[in-house]
Protein backbone atom coordinates (compact mmCIF):
# COMPACT_ATOMS: atom_id res chain seq x y z
CA UNK A 1 0.00 0.00 0.00
CA UNK A 2 2.95 2.37 1.20
CA UNK A 3 4.72 1.73 -2.31
CA UNK A 4 1.22 2.06 -4.69
CA UNK A 5 1.07 5.63 -2.27
CA UNK A 6 4.61 6.63 -3.40
CA UNK A 7 4.58 5.64 -6.82
CA UNK A 8 1.22 7.52 -7.73
CA UNK A 9 2.81 10.39 -5.74
CA UNK A 10 5.92 10.13 -7.98
CA UNK A 11 3.52 9.44 -11.01
CA UNK A 12 1.69 12.99 -10.35
CA UNK A 13 4.80 15.26 -9.59
CA UNK A 14 6.15 14.25 -12.56
CA UNK A 15 3.39 14.74 -15.13
CA UNK A 16 2.07 17.96 -13.31
CA UNK A 17 5.59 19.29 -13.37
CA UNK A 18 5.90 18.46 -17.11
CA UNK A 19 2.16 19.58 -18.06
CA UNK A 20 3.36 22.71 -16.70
CA UNK A 21 6.91 23.05 -18.46
CA UNK A 22 4.80 22.48 -21.69
CA UNK A 23 2.19 25.44 -21.13
CA UNK A 24 5.25 27.92 -20.12
CA UNK A 25 6.84 27.31 -22.73
CA UNK A 26 4.07 27.30 -25.56
CA UNK A 27 2.24 30.32 -24.22
CA UNK A 28 6.05 32.01 -24.93
CA UNK A 29 5.80 31.03 -28.00
CA UNK A 30 2.59 32.19 -28.87
CA UNK A 31 2.84 35.45 -27.15
CA UNK A 32 6.09 35.90 -29.40
CA UNK A 33 4.04 35.06 -32.67
CA UNK A 34 0.91 36.73 -31.43
CA UNK A 35 1.83 39.90 -29.36
CA UNK A 36 -1.09 38.62 -26.62
CA UNK A 37 -0.82 38.49 -23.23
CA UNK A 38 0.89 35.28 -21.50
CA UNK A 39 -2.16 34.29 -19.56
CA UNK A 40 -4.39 34.56 -22.98
CA UNK A 41 -1.69 32.42 -24.78
CA UNK A 42 -1.53 29.68 -21.81
CA UNK A 43 -5.35 29.51 -21.85
CA UNK A 44 -5.48 29.22 -25.69
CA UNK A 45 -3.08 26.42 -25.73
CA UNK A 46 -4.82 24.51 -23.05
CA UNK A 47 -7.92 24.84 -24.15
CA UNK A 48 -7.33 23.95 -27.94
CA UNK A 49 -5.22 20.66 -26.79
CA UNK A 50 -7.39 19.82 -24.10
CA UNK A 51 -10.21 20.30 -26.01
CA UNK A 52 -9.29 17.78 -29.24
CA UNK A 53 -8.46 15.33 -25.75
CA UNK A 54 -11.35 15.71 -24.04
CA UNK A 55 -14.14 16.31 -27.44
CA UNK A 56 -12.32 14.38 -30.02
CA UNK A 57 -12.59 10.76 -31.12
CA UNK A 58 -9.36 8.55 -31.61
CA UNK A 59 -9.29 8.74 -34.79
CA UNK A 60 -9.21 12.78 -34.63
CA UNK A 61 -6.69 12.42 -31.87
CA UNK A 62 -4.91 10.40 -34.41
CA UNK A 63 -4.91 12.91 -37.20
CA UNK A 64 -3.91 15.85 -35.49
CA UNK A 65 -1.21 13.84 -33.35
CA UNK A 66 0.08 12.35 -37.35
CA UNK A 67 -0.24 16.35 -38.38
CA UNK A 68 2.23 17.34 -35.36
CA UNK A 69 4.67 14.81 -35.73
CA UNK A 70 4.72 15.59 -40.16
CA UNK A 71 5.25 18.78 -38.73
CA UNK A 72 7.84 17.97 -36.45
CA UNK A 73 10.24 16.22 -38.90
CA UNK A 74 9.31 19.03 -41.43
CA UNK A 75 10.77 21.59 -39.10
CA UNK A 76 13.54 19.33 -38.25
CA UNK A 77 14.83 18.28 -41.26
CA UNK A 78 15.27 22.18 -41.90
CA UNK A 79 16.70 23.05 -39.09
CA UNK A 80 19.42 20.18 -39.81
CA UNK A 81 20.16 21.62 -42.92
CA UNK A 82 20.42 25.14 -41.81
CA UNK A 83 22.04 24.58 -39.22
CA UNK A 84 24.58 22.26 -40.46
CA UNK A 85 25.86 24.95 -42.91
CA UNK A 86 29.30 24.92 -40.78
CA UNK A 87 29.49 21.08 -39.49
CA UNK A 88 33.01 20.25 -38.63
CA UNK A 89 33.29 16.48 -39.55
CA UNK A 90 36.38 16.27 -37.10
CA UNK A 91 34.93 17.50 -34.27
CA UNK A 92 32.24 14.40 -33.97
CA UNK A 93 35.49 12.66 -33.15
CA UNK A 94 36.13 14.20 -30.32
CA UNK A 95 34.25 12.54 -26.90
CA UNK A 96 34.40 13.38 -23.25
CA UNK A 97 32.91 10.21 -21.68
CA UNK A 98 33.45 12.24 -17.83
CA UNK A 99 30.71 14.56 -18.84
CA UNK A 100 28.22 11.67 -20.26
CA UNK A 101 26.66 10.62 -16.87
CA UNK A 102 25.14 14.13 -16.16
CA UNK A 103 23.04 13.28 -19.23
CA UNK A 104 21.57 10.52 -17.97
CA UNK A 105 18.29 12.16 -16.13
CA UNK A 106 17.80 14.71 -19.23
CA UNK A 107 17.19 11.29 -21.57
CA UNK A 108 15.56 9.39 -19.01
CA UNK A 109 12.92 12.53 -19.11
CA UNK A 110 13.04 12.94 -22.51
CA UNK A 111 12.12 9.50 -23.49
CA UNK A 112 9.24 8.56 -20.47
CA UNK A 113 6.19 7.17 -22.62
CA UNK A 114 5.67 4.49 -20.10
CA UNK A 115 2.61 6.88 -19.20
CA UNK A 116 0.61 6.32 -22.57
CA UNK A 117 1.30 2.53 -22.28
CA UNK A 118 -2.23 1.88 -21.02
CA UNK A 119 -3.99 4.21 -23.20
CA UNK A 120 -1.93 2.69 -26.34
CA UNK A 121 -3.26 -0.20 -25.14
CA UNK A 122 -6.75 0.25 -24.66
CA UNK A 123 -6.79 2.06 -28.23
CA UNK A 124 -4.87 -0.79 -30.02
CA UNK A 125 -7.48 -3.21 -28.44
CA UNK A 126 -4.94 -4.70 -26.59
CA UNK A 127 -3.07 -6.47 -30.31
CA UNK A 128 0.04 -7.08 -28.93
CA UNK A 129 1.68 -7.05 -32.37
CA UNK A 130 0.23 -3.26 -32.64
CA UNK A 131 1.52 -2.33 -29.21
CA UNK A 132 4.37 -3.69 -29.63
CA UNK A 133 5.37 -1.91 -33.53
CA UNK A 134 3.93 1.19 -31.73
CA UNK A 135 6.33 1.49 -29.23
CA UNK A 136 9.76 0.08 -30.66
CA UNK A 137 8.87 2.90 -33.60
CA UNK A 138 7.99 6.01 -30.98
CA UNK A 139 10.99 4.95 -29.18
CA UNK A 140 13.21 5.03 -32.33
CA UNK A 141 11.80 8.04 -34.52
CA UNK A 142 12.88 10.26 -31.35
CA UNK A 143 16.39 8.43 -30.75
CA UNK A 144 16.99 9.09 -34.05
CA UNK A 145 16.29 12.65 -34.30
CA UNK A 146 18.17 13.09 -30.97
CA UNK A 147 21.19 11.46 -32.53
CA UNK A 148 21.35 13.98 -35.79
CA UNK A 149 20.55 16.50 -33.71
CA UNK A 150 23.18 16.09 -31.00
CA UNK A 151 25.79 15.42 -34.11
CA UNK A 152 24.75 19.02 -35.65
CA UNK A 153 25.12 20.89 -32.09
CA UNK A 154 28.75 19.13 -31.42
CA UNK A 155 29.51 19.37 -34.81
CA UNK A 156 28.38 22.83 -35.60
CA UNK A 157 29.98 24.48 -31.69
CA UNK A 158 33.45 25.12 -32.76
CA UNK A 159 32.44 26.83 -35.96
CA UNK A 160 30.32 29.60 -33.43
CA UNK A 161 31.58 29.24 -30.30
CA UNK A 162 33.70 32.30 -30.84
CA UNK A 163 30.34 34.25 -29.35
CA UNK A 164 31.41 34.28 -25.29
CA UNK A 165 28.79 36.06 -24.85
CA UNK A 166 26.01 32.96 -25.12
CA UNK A 167 26.94 29.89 -23.44
CA UNK A 168 23.58 27.66 -24.58
CA UNK A 169 24.30 26.01 -27.33
CA UNK A 170 20.88 27.11 -29.18
CA UNK A 171 21.50 30.40 -29.02
CA UNK A 172 24.96 29.71 -30.31
CA UNK A 173 22.79 28.93 -33.03
CA UNK A 174 20.37 31.28 -33.21
CA UNK A 175 22.76 33.92 -33.13
CA UNK A 176 24.68 32.83 -35.68
CA UNK A 177 22.19 32.64 -38.04
CA UNK A 178 18.68 34.08 -37.98
CA UNK A 179 16.63 31.90 -40.17
CA UNK A 180 17.42 29.14 -36.99
CA UNK A 181 14.82 31.08 -34.57
CA UNK A 182 11.74 30.98 -36.79
CA UNK A 183 12.50 26.99 -37.26
CA UNK A 184 13.28 26.07 -33.63
CA UNK A 185 9.96 28.05 -32.05
CA UNK A 186 7.74 26.24 -34.74
CA UNK A 187 9.72 22.90 -33.58
CA UNK A 188 9.12 23.26 -30.10
CA UNK A 189 5.76 23.99 -30.48
CA UNK A 190 5.05 21.21 -32.49
CA UNK A 191 6.51 19.00 -30.18
CA UNK A 192 5.20 20.58 -27.18
CA UNK A 193 1.89 19.40 -28.83
CA UNK A 194 2.44 16.04 -29.57
CA UNK A 195 3.81 16.03 -25.65
CA UNK A 196 1.29 17.58 -24.31
CA UNK A 197 -1.77 15.66 -25.53
CA UNK A 198 0.05 11.98 -24.70
CA UNK A 199 0.46 13.53 -21.23
CA UNK A 200 -3.06 14.89 -20.89
CA UNK A 201 -4.67 11.47 -21.88
CA UNK A 202 -2.05 9.39 -19.68
CA UNK A 203 -3.04 11.90 -16.78
CA UNK A 204 -6.52 12.09 -17.45
CA UNK A 205 -6.74 8.57 -17.79
CA UNK A 206 -4.33 7.76 -14.28
CA UNK A 207 -6.90 10.69 -12.66
CA UNK A 208 -9.73 8.71 -13.17
CA UNK A 209 -8.49 5.37 -12.09
CA UNK A 210 -6.69 6.55 -8.84
CA UNK A 211 -10.04 8.89 -7.83
CA UNK A 212 -12.42 5.76 -9.35
CA UNK A 213 -14.01 7.59 -11.68
CA UNK A 214 -15.32 6.23 -14.70
CA UNK A 215 -12.74 7.28 -17.20
CA UNK A 216 -13.90 8.59 -20.97
CA UNK A 217 -14.30 11.85 -22.87
CA UNK A 218 -17.81 12.23 -21.61
CA UNK A 219 -16.46 12.53 -17.96
CA UNK A 220 -15.43 15.80 -17.41
CA UNK A 221 -13.45 15.73 -13.68
CA UNK A 222 -10.64 13.83 -14.66
CA UNK A 223 -9.99 16.24 -17.57
CA UNK A 224 -10.05 18.93 -15.67
CA UNK A 225 -7.73 18.37 -12.58
CA UNK A 226 -5.60 17.07 -15.49
CA UNK A 227 -5.63 20.89 -17.45
CA UNK A 228 -6.41 23.25 -14.76
CA UNK A 229 -3.48 23.05 -12.40
CA UNK A 230 -0.82 23.24 -14.81
CA UNK A 231 -2.34 25.97 -16.37
CA UNK A 232 -2.55 28.01 -12.70
CA UNK A 233 0.78 26.99 -11.51
CA UNK A 234 2.30 28.04 -14.96
CA UNK A 235 1.23 31.19 -14.70
CA UNK A 236 1.95 31.79 -10.82
CA UNK A 237 5.62 31.23 -11.32
CA UNK A 238 7.06 28.47 -14.24
CA UNK A 239 10.58 29.00 -13.18
CA UNK A 240 10.09 26.81 -9.74
CA UNK A 241 9.29 24.05 -11.96
CA UNK A 242 11.62 24.35 -14.75
CA UNK A 243 14.00 23.80 -11.69
CA UNK A 244 11.48 20.69 -10.76
CA UNK A 245 12.16 19.20 -14.18
CA UNK A 246 15.83 18.34 -13.18
CA UNK A 247 14.61 16.68 -10.11
CA UNK A 248 11.93 15.25 -11.82
CA UNK A 249 14.23 13.52 -14.20
CA UNK A 250 16.78 11.96 -11.58
CA UNK A 251 14.79 11.17 -9.06
CA UNK A 252 11.22 11.24 -10.02
CA UNK A 253 11.62 9.16 -13.68
CA UNK A 254 14.68 7.10 -12.55
CA UNK A 255 12.46 5.89 -9.50
CA UNK A 256 9.03 5.40 -10.99
CA UNK A 257 10.27 4.37 -14.15
CA UNK A 258 13.50 2.89 -13.51
CA UNK A 259 13.51 1.30 -9.93
CA UNK A 260 9.68 0.57 -9.16
CA UNK A 261 9.26 -1.17 -12.06
CA UNK A 262 12.42 -3.76 -12.46
CA UNK A 263 11.48 -4.21 -7.84
CA UNK A 264 8.03 -5.13 -8.94
CA UNK A 265 9.26 -7.29 -12.02
CA UNK A 266 11.66 -9.11 -9.39
CA UNK A 267 9.22 -9.75 -7.08
CA UNK A 268 6.51 -10.80 -9.34
CA UNK A 269 8.97 -13.61 -10.74
CA UNK A 270 11.04 -14.48 -8.06
CA UNK A 271 8.99 -14.27 -4.81
CA UNK A 272 8.90 -17.54 -2.80
CA UNK A 273 5.25 -16.70 -1.58
CA UNK A 274 4.52 -17.01 -4.68
CA UNK A 275 2.72 -20.16 -6.19
CA UNK A 276 2.73 -19.94 -9.44
CA UNK A 277 5.50 -17.72 -10.48
CA UNK A 278 4.84 -15.04 -13.57
CA UNK A 279 6.63 -16.11 -16.73
CA UNK A 280 9.17 -13.88 -18.06
CA UNK A 281 8.45 -11.73 -20.86
CA UNK A 282 11.70 -9.95 -21.87
CA UNK A 283 14.81 -11.89 -21.74
CA UNK A 284 17.77 -11.50 -19.21
CA UNK A 285 16.25 -12.60 -16.16
CA UNK A 286 17.92 -11.64 -12.79
CA UNK A 287 20.87 -9.91 -14.73
CA UNK A 288 18.73 -7.59 -16.33
CA UNK A 289 16.50 -6.33 -13.72
CA UNK A 290 18.98 -6.24 -11.71
CA UNK A 291 21.19 -3.53 -14.50
CA UNK A 292 18.01 -1.76 -14.34
CA UNK A 293 17.49 -0.70 -10.95
CA UNK A 294 21.62 -0.73 -10.21
CA UNK A 295 21.74 1.92 -13.07
CA UNK A 296 19.19 4.01 -12.12
CA UNK A 297 20.45 3.97 -8.41
CA UNK A 298 23.83 4.75 -9.47
CA UNK A 299 23.08 7.54 -11.58
CA UNK A 300 20.19 8.83 -7.97
CA UNK A 301 23.29 8.49 -5.53
CA UNK A 302 25.77 9.71 -7.81
CA UNK A 303 23.12 13.08 -8.34
CA UNK A 304 23.04 13.48 -4.41
CA UNK A 305 26.16 13.10 -3.56
CA UNK A 306 26.86 16.02 -6.48
CA UNK A 307 24.07 18.14 -4.70
CA UNK A 308 25.54 17.77 -1.32
CA UNK A 309 29.04 18.87 -2.41
CA UNK A 310 27.35 22.00 -4.26
CA UNK A 311 25.65 22.74 -1.16
CA UNK A 312 28.57 22.61 0.90
CA UNK A 313 29.98 24.77 -1.57
CA UNK A 314 27.92 27.46 -1.04
CA UNK A 315 28.49 27.43 2.42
Amino acid sequence: MQSEIHESLSYLFIHYALLVAYVARSSDIITNSLGIPLWESATLFSLAFGGICYFGSQRLIGAVNGFLVIGILTSFTSLVVVASGNLQWSSLLEANFAAAPQSIPIIALSFVYQNVVPVLCTNLEGNLSKVRTAIVAGTAIPLALFLVWDGVILGTLPGIAGNSNVSDPLELLRSSNGTVGPIVEAFSFLAIGTSYIGFILGLSDFLADLLKLPSGQNKPLPFLLTLLPPLVLSLLDPEIFFKALDFAGTYGVLVLFGVFPAAMSWSERYSDELEAPVPPIVPGGKFTLGVVMGGALLVIVSEIVKDIMQLQGLH
